[in-house]
């Protein structure tokens, strides 16, 4: 944060200005997420909906596998740099996974990169 920045407090909480904070900016008009679930692996798409554990996803991927990022959460702020080596999944128009234990909002740079992953098929 810069040295010279104005910091307000309300109710006895800080506020900062939102251009003074460092580090990837996601969209908020995106809905665009990484999902990791408990035993039906990795996913990414549009966010449709969420109830506890259970998230529905539309123009979902699976991803079986990645390279060019050294973590689902590096994969959420710059995609993958190796997108000929990843195994990403066909889009379905929607899928339901029960048991969702991570979702991680991409940045606007992660969701082309990975959008543009070709579909890994047979």
């Amino acid at each position: 944060m810069k040295a010279d920045v104005k910091i307000v407090t309300i109710n006895g909480i800080e506020y900062v200005p939102k251009d003074t904070i460092a580090g990837p900016v996601i969209d908020p008009d995106s809905n665009y997420v990484i999902i990791r679930t408990y035993s039906a692996g990795i996913h990414t798409g549009y966010l449709k909906g969420r109830i506890g554990k259970e998230v529905v996803l539309e123009n979902a991927r699976r991803i079986h596998y990645w390279n060019g990022a050294a973590s689902l959460s590096q994969m959420a702020v710059d995609g993958v740099s190796k997108p000929r080596d990843c195994r990403f999944s066909v889009i379905v128009p929607e899928i339901t996974l029960t048991e969702a234990i991570e979702i991680i909002p991409c940045t606007t740079k992660a969701k082309t990169v990975i959008e543009g992953v070709p579909e890994w098929k047979i």
